[in-house]
């Protein structure tokens, strides 16, 4: 295996990465983001206040891209296993 076949396949296994956790981490970013402003207008400081609201976000990301997300990574996989004969030589 080369050295530029190595990195192109730790750039595209981050790639599927950030793909894969981005938009559920930007879920929970945004969720966060929105109670923390709700807790300073109201002056609500309840720490578990914003557990909820970050779960349930990334629930309905994993529920609305599960299926993107599952076809991303089986083709990643389904790639690295087929080409098995290249890195191995």
């Amino acid at each position: 295996m080369s050295p530029e076949m190595t990195v192109d396949l730790a750039r595209q296994a981050l790639w599927i990465t950030l793909l894969l956790a981005g938009p559920v981490l930007g879920a929970g970013l945004l969720a966060g983001l929105l109670v923390s402003v709700f807790q300073a207008v109201t002056q609500i400081q309840e720490v578990t206040l914003t557990f909820l609201p970050k779960l349930l976000a990334s629930v309905m990301i994993l529920m609305f891209l599960g299926p993107w997300m599952l076809r991303l990574i089986v083709e990643f996989t389904q790639g690295l296993l087929g080409g098995l004969g290249r890195f191995a030589g």
